[in-house]
């Protein structure tokens, strides 16, 4: 006989301290989700930290620690914080509901409730965070492999994600949109997946390359842009832009093309100041880290020759933002 299948239904937390409010509850819900109860706030809490429930639905008015208490405190742990609450109250006054969401409520559903309208907020609240996921998905995968490629080159993985944040920071000095800036986020890491397609004779060499393994060397941008293929929009678009022009240069002597100044597309500028500036103040196995100072002096000696010059004082403007960023993934951080 098969063993039964385990339920994948998302799984609720229904809050009230009026049985009868949370039967009515389990009767809308229960043929498409899976349930947990609590009548009061502190046994909601211990639930949530075991169970950690997809979402909850979470009465305001109750004895001892009301929703509002559950919900903050819910906000201010970093492990639990991103389950969505939507809070189930007879409380119709504006003010109540301005401060279920200043303590973190994604929803507000009135009593007596309506079965059609709590399906669907919950419905609508499931698929955001499905949503949210497939982001944070896509960005792991995207990161590691990049990661794949620094590893190859006697770089760490954490270089991809530093590096990636830095371009975020300045993509939004230059004017981007946080959708855009986002996007370059996520495309960033993917700069030098075409190392991979090197051989490590060249790649890994401890001395100066000779002309012959340059040309080598020079092919990775080629090479990345077709291992992220040809795309019309979106993450994957941005990749194959920035593998293409990060080693471009603003006086036109860089490749693959020898674009100059404004040729050369945005994104592949502001990477290139994000990708020297991480590789001049990290250590590698045959460099010691440049202080900041002398990291900032490279960049202005090289506005107007490797760098956009207008992006180098946007960066520089940033620099206790990068610094922070630097801060937080330094070697050793976890990924």
């Amino acid at each position: 006989m098969n063993a039964p299948l385990t339920d994948s239904r998302p799984l609720l937390l229904l809050v009230d301290d009026e049985p009868t409010n949370l039967q009515v509850l389990r009767h809308i819900l229960q043929d498409h989700y899976r349930l947990l109860f609590a009548k009061e706030g502190a046994r909601a809490l211990e639930m949530v930290e075991r169970e950690r429930p997809d979402l909850i639905l979470l009465d305001v008015m109750m004895p001892g620690m009301t929703g509002l208490d559950v919900c903050e405190t819910l906000k201010a742990n970093p492990a639990l914080c991103a389950i969505p609450v939507i809070f189930v109250t007879a409380l119709g006054d504006v003010d109540d509901e301005a401060r279920g969401f200043e303590v973190g409520g994604v929803d507000y559903i009135t009593k007596p409730v309506s079965p059609p309208i709590v399906r669907a907020r919950v419905r609508t609240h499931l698929s955001l965070v499905h949503l949210d996921e497939l982001k944070r998905t896509r960005l792991q995968i995207v990161q590691r492999l990049g990661m794949a490629a620094e590893y190859k080159d006697n770089e760490t993985g954490l270089h991809v994600i530093r590096m990636s944040h830095f371009s975020r920071v300045l993509a939004l000095a230059a004017g981007f949109s946080e959708n855009a800036a986002d996007e370059l986020l996520n495309a960033a890491p993917m700069h030098d997946v075409g190392k991979i397609g090197i051989p490590d004779s060249v790649l890994r060499k401890p001395g100066k390359l000779d002309d012959e393994e340059w040309q080598v060397m020079r092919q990775h941008v080629e090479i990345g842009a077709r291992i992220i293929g040809e795309h019309v929009s979106g993450v994957l678009r941005t990749a194959q832009i920035v593998a293409l022009s990060h080693h471009e240069k603003w006086d036109g002597s860089g490749y693959p093309r020898g674009l100059r100044g404004e040729e050369i597309p945005i994104e592949g500028r502001i990477v290139a100041i994000a990708d020297v500036f991480d590789a001049l103040t990290s250590v590698r196995p045959y460099k010691q880290a440049w202080s900041i100072e002398d990291a900032v002096g490279f960049l202005r000696e090289q506005s107007g020759q490797h760098f956009d010059p207008r992006l180098v004082e946007l960066f520089i403007g940033r620099l206790p933002e990068i610094l922070e960023i630097r801060e937080r993934w330094a070697e050793g951080a976890e990924v």
